[in-house]
């Protein structure tokens, strides 16, 4: 399953943002995950987002971006990815895994939100195995295209 995997995170900073700039999706889920760049400048911007690194053996693999979300009045983890490079090796259910347990370690018990593209059963997948449970489809507009999202929540 990829649990023995090492994973660790560091929080992104003047000393790591090329790397995570670096990181990209495969081709086929690019309409599924914002760039981490927009994850970047929208961290730099706005209250209570925290971007931080997904490291596998000292080098970055991943990346997850969450925050506090005013509207849900509860944490969100509102990006997570691997690099298409590292995909298909455990890397993203040991990441998933370790960051519920840093999410826990660092806020408490608290019940933890995420979304996904309806389309994108990959993921869904993925939440659903670690007790994410389905909660409401929701649809917003963005740089003029429509998106249609399922909202996921772990109650910790």
């Amino acid at each position: 399953m990829g649990d023995s995997k090492m994973i660790e995170f560091k929080p992104i900073d003047r000393t790591n943002y090329n790397e995570c700039l670096e990181l990209k999706v495969a081709e086929e889920q690019k309409n599924f995950v914002a760039p981490n760049i927009d994850s970047l400048v929208q961290a730099a911007y706005e209250p209570d987002f925290y971007p931080i690194g997904i490291y596998e053996g000292g080098k970055m693999v991943g990346f997850i971006l969450y925050d506090f979300d005013y509207e849900l009045n509860g944490w969100s983890m509102s990006r997570f990815m691997v690099d298409e490079k590292y995909q298909n090796k455990g890397i993203g259910n040991a990441a998933l895994k370790a960051f519920v347990d840093f999410f826990t370690c660092k806020h408490g018990r608290l019940p933890l939100y995420t979304s996904a593209e309806v389309d994108n059963t990959v993921a869904i997948t993925l939440y659903e195995k670690y007790g994410f449970e389905r909660q409401e489809v929701f649809g917003y507009e963005s740089g003029g295209r429509t998106y249609r999202e399922i909202r996921l929540k772990l109650q910790l």
